[in-house]
């Protein structure tokens, strides 16, 4: 099963960058997801499971994925 992460999503990570910080606002999903560090703006991108396994907790959830309109070719 593939666990949702939205854009926007802010996350907690188990160790904190070297600037101090541990939240991390998540900028691109996909195979891999990228996130950006909230203090410095220091930007990593991880696969989706190293991902998965550094992250602590979930802090804010992301703005709900547009959903396609019914009949919308390129859905």
């Amino acid at each position: 099963m593939i666990e949702e992460i939205r854009l926007g999503d802010v996350v907690s990570t188990r160790k904190p960058h070297p600037c101090g910080g541990s939240e991390w606002t998540v900028v691109r999903t996909g195979a891999d997801i990228k996130i950006r560090c909230n203090t410095c703006g220091h930007v990593v991108m991880l696969d989706r499971e190293r991902f998965l396994r550094r992250r602590r907790a979930l802090l804010k959830r992301g703005p709900d994925p547009v959903s396609p309109l019914p009949g919308d070719p390129s859905a």
